[in-house]
């Protein structure tokens, strides 16, 4: 089916982040127009569609059986994402998943094949890479303001999970896809890739601080098997013989954590890349270069990096600007960047940080 003149008919499966974020990014979108939602709860369809005045079905071979549908957006819980892709791929439909894509490389790897084979456009929202300060920190990187880099921290401290009255949902459980690897590491390995390459080895550590959480409905308390706490030391190829060290530590249990703090540091200056808005994980950062003199000079983005438009939530607006380049590569029929290939980068560190903690050794990738 041509898109080359009129709007890609896309639906969106999941409710959650789905309606909240993908739902108002698609607003006035000029390369995609929403027809449906995807909830297999039908319990659920009359109040989503009342809700946001479109259709939902609840048989998701039904979805994919419709000709007038061209693209959909994955933002199912992890669990199903894998299958729900595997499906809409066979019967020929475009993709925007979220991370982590699936809960195993070789399903990534899957889906690659597919999509190669049917020709069809896989995207990953990685929308990090779709941050202003993101992008020009990006820039200065391979600019080599910084000179050889010596040494990278990335903290991403954060307190989503810390009350532990929170219920227990699908992220509490490993075999579901849920913790913070996931939730937010995907998110960090995929920068780190982007910002200075392969990356080739790490030595992990993960816990699970908070050991239950109340299903309320049943009046118990279930076991939490997700993670909590991620500590990796990395190796990032910088040249045959020598690898950048890097250090991560991830937390979604820091009461008060500092947030989000890239720091860079390099043979002719430091680049810091920071936030401490817990309430929202794109607005708040701020980005800051030290030069060989200590001189320190904060920086602003591009214009040509600014949002046309943004939004109380932070998250809208750069997942707007992944549409549209999902968009553009559907038309003119190219790979998109972020796709399963830094899908499939991310979630291999993902991997290896588990098997390097369940092991206690550091795992080549």
């Amino acid at each position: 089916m041509s898109t080359i003149n009129k709007k890609i008919k896309v639906a969106i499966a999941g409710y959650g982040f789905g309606k909240k974020v993908h739902l108002l990014a698609f607003n006035n979108s000029e390369d995609f127009e929403v027809v449906s939602f995807f909830h297999p709860n039908k319990e659920r369809k009359k109040f989503i569609e009342e809700e946001t005045g479109l259709e939902c079905c609840s048989e998701w071979n039904k979805l994919i059986d419709r000709n007038d549908i061209e693209a959909i957006v994955i933002a199912t819980p992890p669990e199903y994402r894998f299958r729900y892709a595997k499906e809409a791929l066979i019967h020929g439909k475009h993709l925007l998943l979220e991370k982590p894509v699936c809960l195993r490389c070789n399903e990534i790897e899957e889906l690659q094949r597919i999509a190669l084979t049917k020709n069809l456009i896989v995207g990953v929202n990685f929308e990090y890479r779709a941050v202003p300060l993101f992008l020009q920190a990006k820039e200065i990187i391979d600019e080599n303001i910084l000179g050889e880099i010596f040494l990278i921290k990335l903290d991403w401290l954060m307190s989503s999970r810390a009350d532990p009255s929170r219920e227990w949902n699908w992220y509490s459980c490993s075999n579901k896809g849920g913790g913070v690897i996931g939730a937010i590491g995907t998110h960090a390995f995929d920068m780190l890739s982007w910002f200075f390459g392969d990356i080739n080895e790490v030595s992990g550590k993960i816990s699970t601080s908070i050991k239950e959480r109340p299903i309320p409905s049943e009046g118990l308390l279930s076991k939490v098997t997700s993670e909590d706490i991620c500590l990796a030391n990395i190796g990032i190829k910088k040249s045959v013989d020598i690898d950048i060290p890097c250090q991560v530590s991830l937390s979604a249990i820091s009461r008060k954590g500092r947030g989000f703090s890239l720091e860079i540091y390099g043979s002719n200056g430091s680049l810091f890349l920071k936030s401490e808005n817990q309430q929202d994980y794109v607005h708040g950062f701020s980005l800051t270069v030290i030069d060989n003199l200590n001189k320190i000079k904060s920086i602003n983005a591009k214009d040509e990096f600014l949002f046309e438009k943004t939004w109380t939530d932070g998250r809208v607006a750069p997942v707007k600007r992944i549409h549209k380049l999902w968009g553009k590569c559907i038309r003119e029929q190219r790979p998109i960047i972020p796709g399963l290939c830094e899908g499939i980068q991310s979630h291999k560190v993902c991997e290896a940080i588990m098997k390097s903690s369940e092991s206690g050794i550091k795992v080549k990738i």
